[in-house]
């Protein structure tokens, strides 16, 4: 089931929600179309990031990971750290300056996994990429 296109850099790739994180999936989706720009994570290993600073969006934690499989994407919440969202291409341990995240796990990449550690690899050498979230339909 595809929920959502992604477009980041020069690839496209199709999500579902996480039914096991309603409040985060009620509050990005209520966001769409979102468009933002993606850049490479520093700490946490093969992953790309959308920095949000100290939006608050309300939310607390739900189905929170710190080891976040490729192609999931996870939201942390604030706090600690910043908000920010994280999508994983490869290994990665959610981290920032002042330690080990975790964050919601609220999509999951199902079209295009073959393409993630190129779009990682295009973000990590050529800078950010913008990167777009709509809904499928």
């Amino acid at each position: 089931m595809t929920d959502l296109r992604i477009t980041a850099g020069a690839f496209t790739f199709g999500a579902r929600f996480e039914a096991s994180a309603p409040r985060t999936v009620a509050k990005f989706r209520s966001l769409l179309p979102y468009r933002e720009r993606v850049i490479h994570v520093r700490w946490s290993g093969e992953a790309c990031w959308i920095p949000l600073g100290d939006l608050d969006l309300g939310l607390g934690y739900e189905n929170p990971t710190s080891y976040p499989a490729p192609g999931q994407i996870i939201l942390h919440p604030g706090g600690v750290s910043e908000t920010e969202i994280l999508l994983a291409y490869g290994s990665v341990q959610f981290a920032s300056k002042v330690g080990v995240l975790a964050g919601n796990h609220f999509l999951t990449v199902t079209e295009g996994l073959e393409n993630l550690p190129a779009l990682g690899k295009s973000v990590l050498w050529s800078g950010a990429q913008e990167i777009v979230f709509e809904l499928v339909g």
